[in-house]
């Protein structure tokens, strides 16, 4: 099998676990969570639920295929808690995107080729969707607790629970997201130190959850979780250089979402700052150490590989 199909086939399976997990759209509260449902239900990568899934292939058995319904006990903690992670890591993803679009953040109309949701449902219903997809990503998550059998499952599914509220969090991604905002000030002097920070904790935060997360709850030992911590963060890094180069070379066709609204901002990138030419070899040189960490682990996984290479050198 290519690995394009293999993609295909497992982003499928992906979504079929999200659908699993979208909250009800009845009762006082419908219309929240029918905006809740539009930004979730747009589309994209689905890339965190599928590195957390493949970083928990590198140190047990893992298949995508029993997550589709109620896994057994015999099945593992993996497969029985790792669906959970993988739908609420996900529904963080979606509302970092619903409040970024927002006139007061990045004021995005189109989003994965469509209208962003506070333009569908008005800012107010906006906030309030990007309100609940935080929440109802933890009411989603803290049921993996009832998936645990033993003393040691439960100490994995409460060390999941802490990298999920910590890389979400102001030590996290909206500590780079408030960097970012205090970036875009008039007069402020943007060091690549700076930036940097922005990078690791705005993208690469919510990757590095991923990542670990995975192999927290496939039994990974601790300097393994650290090797996959630098992994995520090379990939997170490289990732928003890559976003920030099709900021400039690509097109709304393509891409789905506006073009130039960094300059629109004014918002300072690695770009901006270094050129074209240094941007992208920053982008190979982060991607070759980030595959060179997966590829020293004793369980190659080699689907895991060329993702990685595949999403830093993406065109949309």
């Amino acid at each position: 099998m290519n690995f394009e199909t293999e993609l295909e086939q497992k982003t499928a399976k992906v979504e079929a676990v999200l659908r699993r997990y979208l909250p009800a759209e009845t009762g006082y509260q419908r219309r929240v969570a029918e905006a809740m449902n539009y930004s979730i239900q747009a589309g994209g990568k689905r890339l965190r639920p599928l590195l957390m899934a493949e970083s928990a292939a590198l140190f047990t058995d893992v298949s995508l295929i029993s997550m589709e319904g109620d896994a057994t006990v015999q099945d593992g903690l993996v497969n029985r808690a790792l669906p959970l992670f993988m739908a609420a890591l996900e529904m963080i993803h979606n509302y970092s995107l619903v409040h970024d679009d927002l006139p007061a953040m990045d004021n995005d109309e189109y989003r994965r080729g469509r209208k962003t949701t506070h333009v569908v449902y008005g800012e107010g219903m906006a906030v309030l969707a990007g309100d609940g997809l935080l929440n109802y990503a933890f009411e989603t998550a803290v049921c993996a607790f009832e998936k645990a059998e033993t003393e040691a499952e439960i100490r994995r599914v409460a060390a999941a629970m802490k990298i999920l509220a910590c890389r979400a969090g102001i030590n996290g991604m909206i500590g780079g997201q408030c960097a970012d905002l205090e970036a875009e000030k008039p007069g402020e002097n943007v060091t690549e130190e700076m930036l940097l920070y922005i990078h690791e904790h705005k993208t690469a935060a919510l990757i590095q959850a991923a990542m670990t997360i995975g192999a927290v709850l496939a039994g990974a030992a601790q300097e393994e979780i650290a090797m996959l911590e630098k992994c995520a963060c090379n990939i997170g890094v490289a990732f928003q250089i890559q976003d920030d180069i099709l900021d400039v070379t690509g097109s709304l066709e393509i891409l789905g979402k506006q073009v130039g609204s960094d300059e629109k901002n004014h918002k300072l990138t690695y770009v901006t700052m270094h050129g074209l030419d240094e941007s992208k070899r920053q982008v190979a040189k982060l991607s070759e150490e980030a595959v060179e960490i997966l590829a020293s682990f004793p369980r190659r996984n080699l689907f895991l590989e060329k993702l990685t290479k595949q999403l830093i050198y993406r065109e949309k």
